[in-house]
């Protein structure tokens, strides 16, 4: 049996998202349905910690997720929603704040918000380019660079050092 040479592992890894990647999806997917649904943060975990045991998100699209990022993640948006959503909204058009954005723009938001500003461990620029990349599978059009702006402008104000 042939042996796959170093770069053919290295793209398979590349074609199938990192757990984490998987749990930032699934958070936004939480918090898509939380919001939607009006169902509470324990019953929504609930399901997707079937998933993250080996269900794969969006039939065999995303890899298994890091279901303790994914939990911190839903349950800090949750706790700390009072806190991310003034700050988002200080960065967005006051035309347009976060409750007048689509469901799964501002689940995105919030779960990157979070991320920047409680979760100092996590380098921003990863942040930013993971909640990009969830953009990405959800949007095609504009929303993944709107995306992109917003966290980068709050990703720069609250983690200034990171951009030197």
């Amino acid at each position: 049996m042939p042996q796959e040479s170093e770069s053919q592992v290295t793209a398979k890894r590349r074609a199938r998202p990192s757990e984490r990647a998987a749990a930032r999806l699934g958070a936004v997917q939480a918090l898509y349905q939380m919001d939607l649904a009006g169902t509470d943060v324990g019953e929504t975990l609930a399901q997707f910690s079937s998933r993250a045991a080996g269900e794969d998100f969006e039939a065999g699209q995303c890899g298994e997720a890091d279901y303790r990022h994914l939990r911190e993640v839903v349950d800090g948006v949750v706790r700390e929603q009072t806190a991310i959503d003034p700050v988002v909204d200080k960065i967005l058009d006051p035309v347009w704040p976060l409750h007048r954005l689509d469901s799964t723009v501002r689940a995105i938001l919030r779960a990157g918000a979070y991320e920047l500003m409680f979760m100092d461990k996590v380098p921003a620029r990863v942040a930013i380019s993971e909640y990009v990349d969830v953009a990405d599978a959800f949007f095609d059009k504009d929303e993944p660079r709107f995306v992109n702006g917003v966290l980068d402008k709050l990703a720069r104000q609250r983690r200034a050092n990171e951009f030197a």
